[in-house]
Parts: C-alpha cells; sequence; structure tokens
C-alpha cells in the first residue's frame, strides 16, 4: 500500500500508526495531512523481542497520549509533539 492509503485507512479506523517510514513525518509536518496519531519506531540493531517490549511499554505508559500526536520511539527517548487536526 502507498503510504497516503496507510494513513487514510489508520484514520478511518481511528487508529494510531506504527510505523518505521520516516515518510510519514514529511506527509504530517510539510503536506498537512490529517492523521489519528502516528508512532514512528526508530529502533534499528535490536533483537524483535526488545522491540516489542518498548513498544509494549511505550503504549502501556502513553497510549492515551498518542491520539492525534506524533511521537517518535527511540531506544532511550520518546518524544511527542502535538499536531494540527
Amino acid at each position: 500500500m502507498e503510504d497516503e492509503a496507510v494513513l487514510l485507512r489508520s484514520r478511518e479506523e481511528n487508529a494510531v500508526l506504527l510505523t518505521a517510514d520516516k515518510d510519514f513525518g514529511q506527509l504530517v509536518f510539510q503536506q498537512g495531512r490529517v492523521h489519528s496519531g502516528i508512532l514512528l519506531i526508530r529502533l534499528e540493531g535490536l533483537r524483535p523481542e526488545a522491540k516489542a517490549e518498548l513498544v509494549s511499554r511505550t503504549f502501556a505508559r502513553h497510549g492515551g497520549e498518542l491520539s492525534g500526536g506524533f511521537a517518535v520511539l527511540t531506544e532511550r527517548a520518546f518524544r511527542l509533539r502535538r499536531t494540527a487536526q
């Protein structure tokens, strides 16, 4: 699926989009695309189990904040930026 279609589907389902694709940042911040929330996962080099654990902990701690925001998750940090909807 193309990025635009993925973004539309997540919005239609009111779901936070989990992605490792930085292109979604461009769609949101440069092109002003509407979304229901995006979590950009930047966890290169970690084992899949470690990635899954970090994502799970992030949703447990910040799940309520992700709706409508653009967040970046790295091994050492979680950053959330509210976007205009």
